[in-house]
């Protein structure tokens, strides 16, 4: 710097101050610029229903581990606001990305235009395979040949009995034909006595006489799911099975909340055999004492022709897409991580829910448990219930039907014909849209004049 007379400094020029200022700027935003960028993050927002929403919060944190350009919004609602949630949100176009849908409720969306068609991801996917799960299962998230949902977990029917008592009438084994279970039970209540029956099926329950109508190949639902099939001979064959068993005081003709303690009264044999789903297994550990440890197993349900037609229900929750996901590509990745075999394992030991996945059962969390066996070779025989959205609505007026005819009220055909027209009042709009669409068909086809 240049010297004034006196030894003062001078001040530098005022140009030159300015043109340091702006190289220091320039400099700095050169180094800004080189800096390595943040990668962007996708928000995905996923909804989970009930125990599972609280406990796929830790697969969530093991996929954003994994995938660190995503992160997962999670929300967990319960089961009695889920549906009217979904409704609401699709109609304010405020869906989520991904959401847990029982499988009942997979024909309703895709009714409603709600859900992603899925057959492109699967058809690019390495990890969800339709042949990777159980057959039935599958089937309860496809609509007119198209899948809409990958199953996540898995629900079915299936007996629990004590196999003390059958031991002692006669049976060492559970039976597997209509014919030999029928006998099974009549010798149980031979045994047991007047004030004890062979089988609890509860009144305020529907799932029996369907379950029933499916092994006797009963469609349920006719001419493409407009008009009901009950009053057909292969519902009639089941519901007369149902029927009988309350008519010979086999099963007792009460509903759940007429039993004070179901686990008790299995215990002190009120009655020696329960048609009832997974959840129940660790219910029966928990609530039965040591004693009982080795009086109760699970088994298959009987067909009426034998095992090969001792079909069940097939149920669970789905893991479905929403259109309306402006991020579907990274929601689908979350799917593909949640069906993971090694991830269905894991969400089992976390809450109980069986896998969906074959190779998920050769865990050893699993694959070492005879009860949770029975499962596996009844999941490998079910069917979905008919893909209409009105089949909640139906089911629950075959309780209603049902009870009158357990009770002795009606004759049990009667009942199944005043039920056909119960279901046919139910589905008039499905057959009017039907119609409707076949006149437009036809219509186009004779072309102009």
């Amino acid at each position: 710097m240049s010297r004034i007379p006196g030894g003062r400094a001078a001040k530098p020029p005022r140009a030159a101050w300015r043109a340091g200022t702006l190289a220091g700027a320039a400099l700095l935003l050169l180094a800004v610029a080189c800096r390595p960028s943040a990668p962007a993050t996708t928000t995905v927002r996923f909804w989970a229903m009930g125990r599972e929403g609280e406990v796929v919060a830790e697969l969530v944190r093991d996929f954003e581990r994994e995938n660190p350009g995503i992160r997962v919004e999670l929300q967990q609602i319960p089961w009695t606001a889920a549906h009217e949630k979904l409704l609401t949100a699709h109609v304010g176009h405020a869906s989520p990305d991904v959401a847990q849908l029982g499988n009942t409720w997979i024909a309703e969306f895709v009714a409603l235009r709600a859900l992603e068609p899925l057959r492109p991801w699967i058809t690019r996917s390495a990890e969800v395979k339709p042949w990777g799960f159980f057959p039935g299962i599958w089937a309860t998230n496809v609509v007119a040949g198209e899948p809409y949902g990958v199953p996540w977990y898995v629900d079915t029917r299936l007996l629990f009995y004590r196999k003390d008592i059958l031991a002692r009438a006669g049976y060492p084994t559970m039976p597997t034909s209509w014919s030999e279970w029928h006998a099974a039970m009549r010798a149980i209540k031979a045994l047991v006595g007047p004030d004890r029956f062979a089988i609890f099926l509860p009144l305020n329950e529907w799932t029996q006489p369907m379950i029933l109508g499916l092994q006797c190949g009963s469609p349920l639902l006719a001419d493409d799911g407009t008009r009901g099939a009950f009053a057909g001979p292969e519902f009639r064959r089941a519901f007369a099975f149902y029927v009988g068993l309350f008519r010979e005081g086999l099963a007792p003709p009460v509903s759940n909340n007429d039993v004070a303690n179901l686990y008790q009264e299995f215990e002190r044999g009120y009655f020696s055999m329960y048609i009832t789903g997974p959840w129940n297994l660790g219910e029966f550990q928990r609530r039965l004492p040591a004693s009982m440890r080795d009086a109760w197993a699970t088994a298959p349900l009987p067909g009426p022709e034998g095992e090969s037609t001792g079909v069940s229900m097939a149920g669970g929750s789905s893991l479905v897409m929403f259109r309306t996901s402006r991020h579907q590509a990274a929601a689908w990745r979350l799917v593909e991580f949640l069906s993971r075999p090694a991830q269905q394992a894991r969400f089992y030991r976390l809450c109980g829910d069986l896998p969906a996945r074959h190779e998920a059962w050769q865990d050893p969390s699993l694959a070492g448990d005879a009860n949770l066996r029975s499962f596996q070779r009844q999941l490998e025989r079910v069917a979905p219930w008919p893909m209409v959205p009105e089949w909640e609505q139906i089911a629950i007026r075959l309780q209603e039907q049902a009870e009158r005819a357990a009770r002795g009220g009606a004759a049990p055909d009667s009942v199944l014909s005043d039920y056909d027209r119960d279901v046919d009042r139910m589905l008039e709009k499905r057959r009017w849209l039907a119609a409707r669409r076949l006149n437009r068909r036809s219509g186009g086809s004779r072309g102009p004049g």
